[in-house]
């Protein structure tokens, strides 16, 4: 049996005879560059997150970025943000000219460890840029607390938690701003990059949008240097029909992670994804185990070599990479990142897996732990 780690050719089928003849319409008009349905997109995505406004962008990573120069934060500043993510968070910092200052993680929900963050903090922080790893949402109460008391901006990388709810309200809309990607491989996935800024301050969207278009309000006026940071119409019409079915995937990710999480339990030598109370939502963007005592390359190997999909998420951790060794920071100096580097592998988790394929990833998961 053949399972691929992601499908996306089974999630196409569901809605491409509806699609087509809108992909048609806007090919026939030649409006590519953002235009009605972006700003169509913008405001169903505010309401689904229950921001105060949204702004289509060209990728989360680019959300991050805007973001960070809509409040100034560059030079000399420094951000504070998780070791263990996918690197356009901490890239983002580097790339407005600003310090990350990395955060190790709890080892549990593989988030910022809300325990450290304070020890991190400096007279020269501006941000803190909590990521909502894997669909689960970070521990934001303490996060947004600390920050109102130090009068820090809190910039919310939700870009693999759409719809994801941190007791009982969705993420991406608690920060003063809330980043999202639309990657193809996310729950809610464009036909290419594209990405979104949430703000709980409206006032703030309007920046934000002088931003995205080279800083230039009213035309060829330039006040402020901005970015190219558009969103194509063509990935607005690709969303607007796959958001009614967002929620339906999401659940049946909730469902496949519940599958695992149960098959899987209380098996030596593997950690489940543990759940922290104060998510009231998660949305299961990845499953990610944990194997311990080396086995985890010998478990890949082997269910590679029976036809399963998984991926290393995320094999060095972001103090340890090259570009960043200037920071001065050591391997051991955040351990938790260090351990979850070495550790961690994802499933297959994607909505359209049968009940067939999701038993096969379970008994060949506990057949090759008999081989490592």
């Amino acid at each position: 049996m053949q399972v691929p780690l992601l499908d996306l050719t089974q999630q196409y089928s569901q809605f491409k005879d509806e699609l087509l003849p809108d992909l048609a319409s806007l090919c026939a008009s030649q409006q590519f560059i953002l235009g009605p349905k972006v700003a169509e997109l913008e405001e169903k995505i505010a309401a689904y997150c229950g921001a105060a406004g949204a702004l289509g962008v060209s990728s989360g990573s680019d959300a991050l970025i805007v973001a960070l120069m809509a409040e100034g934060i560059g030079q000399g500043d420094e951000v504070v943000t998780s070791s263990y993510t996918f690197f356009a968070t901490a890239g983002a910092i580097a790339r407005v000219g600003a310090r990350p200052v990395f955060v190790d993680i709890d080892p549990r929900t593989f988030n910022l460890d809300v325990n450290k963050l304070e020890a991190a903090l400096t007279p020269r922080t501006k941000a803190i840029i909590p990521v909502h790893l894997f669909g689960q949402p970070a521990d934001l109460d303490p996060i947004l607390k600390l920050a109102e008391t130090r009068n820090l901006i809190v910039i919310e990388d939700a870009c693999q938690a759409i719809g994801a709810e941190y007791k009982g309200k969705r993420v991406g809309a608690l920060g003063d701003y809330g980043c999202l990607s639309f990657f193809p491989s996310k729950n809610l996935g464009a036909f290419g990059d594209a990405g979104m800024v949430l703000c709980r301050d409206q006032a703030k969207v309007e920046r934000l949008r002088i931003l995205r278009n080279h800083g230039m309000f009213p035309q060829y006026r330039h006040q402020i240097v901005g970015g190219n940071f558009r969103l194509d119409a063509l990935q607005a019409v690709v969303l607007l029909h796959k958001l009614p079915l967002l929620d339906g995937w999401s659940s049946a990710r909730q469902a496949n992670f519940t599958f695992y999480n149960e098959r899987l339990a209380n098996t030596d030598g593997l950690i489940t994804p543990w759940i922290a109370p104060e998510t009231t939502r998660h949305i299961g963007n990845q499953y990610v185990i944990r194997l311990a005592n080396g086995k985890r390359d010998k478990v890949m190997a082997y269910l590679k070599a029976n036809g399963i999909g998984c991926a290393i998420y995320y094999p060095i951790a972001l103090h340890c990479q090259e570009c960043f060794q200037y920071l001065g920071y050591r391997p051991e100096d955040l351990p938790e990142s260090l351990k979850a580097a070495s550790e961690t592998l994802a499933l297959p988790v994607y909505p359209e897996l049968t009940a067939e394929q999701k038993e096969y990833v379970a008994s060949t998961l506990l057949q090759s732990l008999k081989q490592a």
